[in-house]
């Protein structure tokens, strides 16, 4: 059983940027992988960024550029720098810490871009 607990959403105009958190209850390093997703109204769950625990990362094709996903395995957080948001980006974020194939997600923080 891995706990997650995500941060640092809210409220922010268009072209700004937030920086989103995931505190994770076991060492990030032993993870299959660490991953963003969000979650818009009305729509699926979609793969923001991913990162290993190799430290390989990758990104959804519209997030490229603009987001940044981080971590410090010291103190088992992953980090998300969310730059030049849009409307589109309005969603629920969250961060998933997968294990032996098992996803462990956490309550989800709200990022609201509007302005």
């Amino acid at each position: 059983q891995v706990q997650v607990v995500e941060s640092g959403g809210g409220l922010v105009q268009p072209g700004g940027s937030l920086r989103l958190s995931c505190a994770a209850s076991q060492n990030i390093f032993r993870m299959d992988k660490m991953a963003w997703y969000r979650q818009a109204p009305g729509k699926q769950r979609e793969l923001v960024a991913a990162i290993t625990g190799g430290g390989s990362i990758n990104y959804a094709d519209s997030m490229k550029g603009r987001f940044i996903i981080s971590r410090d395995i010291d103190k088992n957080m992953v980090y998300l720098q969310m730059n030049s948001l849009i409307s589109e980006d309005t969603a629920v974020y969250y961060c998933g810490a997968f294990l032996n194939s098992e996803p462990y997600w956490g309550q989800g923080t709200q990022v609201t871009v509007s302005s």
